[in-house]
């Protein structure tokens, strides 16, 4: 394969050398972007072969990736110009590369990739901004899948914040471009998904049987500010937990069944605390009794927290192996750590032979009928 370009060097100073992406574009004037991407210091670059045997032959592209992220070079200038990366330096997943995706997809025996770009909804306020910078976005991550049918879909982007705008790109996104759902992130301006403001996107969404991937972000009140504890850590999974809290809460799931919600990294913490909401529920506190047991088993999930070995036999216990979708997180995790967390995903022994078919390919083509067609073809 290809080896993509070096990354650039960042700028000498304390702000390039903070652990999180989030402090990283800080120093550029604008967090946001960062916020939706994961873990510092990945790179784009493809790294060691996952080897199916000793003689280092390459596995067998099988699996699709739900949780996988894209900066082509038109979305990379648009951040520049629009003041979310800086001109020179900054993180290094802004260095993405269709090498360096293809050559880390072959590595880890992944056939087909569901791009996403996780901008916060907030580097969208503008309204402006939202236009032209969603719209490049979307046509730029449909010009890749349409070069590569069979190895690459995409989840578009919506302006939220402008219902209007956001109706307008949701129908040019799925009628015309082909996406296969759309990515919203968990709030926005400081408004939980569940908002009433959000409502009649989502009532759209629902007309449409569409799939719609969330995304956390920093905190609406900012991180934990744990030294040495970036925000993607932890705070970005308590962010999924509110936000699928706040669809069961305000009654969005109830209202709108046709929905099809994947949660971001294994759910954040939703499965494991239904116990104690069901225990609430027992006490008059909370949701109704059997609220969030049954939106646990409603919604969908991948395994880029990553779920393997630790966390996978509780969301399955939970969910079931029909709700979990492959997932790497990919560039926001190196491609050497991509790697390793597939590795220890193919030795799970909680993924029996027909669950581990389900995860890896078989869920996602009964999901995403537009990329099951391309790879049937």
């Amino acid at each position: 394969m290809n080896t993509p370009p070096p990354t650039r060097p960042a700028p000498a100073g304390p702000a390039y050398r903070a652990l999180s992406r989030r402090d990283a574009l800080r120093a550029a004037g604008a967090a946001s972007l960062a916020a939706g991407l994961g873990a510092a210091g990945a790179t784009a670059a493809a790294g060691p072969a996952l080897a199916a045997a000793e003689g280092g032959d390459r596995p067998p592209a099988w699996r699709i990736d739900t949780h996988q992220h894209v900066l082509t070079r038109a979305m990379h200038d648009w951040a520049v110009e629009a003041g979310l990366l800086p001109p020179e330096g900054g993180p290094t997943w802004a260095d993405w590369t269709l090498d360096g995706a293809l050559g880390t997809m072959e590595d880890n025996g992944i056939a087909a990739g569901v791009v996403s770009a996780p901008i916060p909804s907030m580097a969208f306020r503008d309204r402006t901004t939202a236009e032209r910078g969603v719209r490049l976005c979307n046509e730029a991550m449909a010009e890749l899948a349409a070069d590569h049918p069979t190895r690459f879909g995409f989840f578009a982007n919506l302006a939220v914040l402008h219902t209007d705008l956001a109706l307008e790109q949701a129908a040019y996104a799925l009628d015309e471009l082909g996406a296969d759902g759309v990515i919203l992130m968990t709030s926005a301006d400081g408004r939980y998904l569940g908002d009433p403001a959000f409502e009649p996107l989502f009532a759209e969404l629902n007309r449409r049987r569409a799939v719609v991937f969330v995304h956390p972000d920093s905190l609406p009140e900012g991180g934990s500010g744990i030294p040495g504890v970036p925000d993607f850590i932890a705070d970005f999974l308590f962010d999924t937990t509110r936000a699928a809290l706040s669809l069961i809460a305000s009654g969005t799931l109830d209202r709108h069944p046709d929905l099809r919600i994947i949660l971001s990294h294994a759910g954040g913490f939703l499965p494991y605390l239904a116990g104690r909401a069901e225990s609430a529920a027992r006490q008059g506190e909370g949701l109704a009794p059997g609220a969030v047991a049954a939106a646990v088993r409603r919604f969908h999930y991948d395994t880029a927290m990553p779920a393997s070995p630790y966390a996978m036999p509780s969301l399955l216990a939970a969910a079931g192996p029909s709700r979990v979708l492959f997932g790497t997180d990919w560039p926001a995790r190196p491609a050497e750590e991509v790697g390793v967390i597939t590795r220890d995903h193919e030795a799970d022994p909680a993924l029996s032979g027909a669950a581990r078919q389900a995860v890896d390919r078989g869920n996602a083509l009964r999901l995403l009928p537009r990329l099951a067609s391309r790879l049937r073809a």
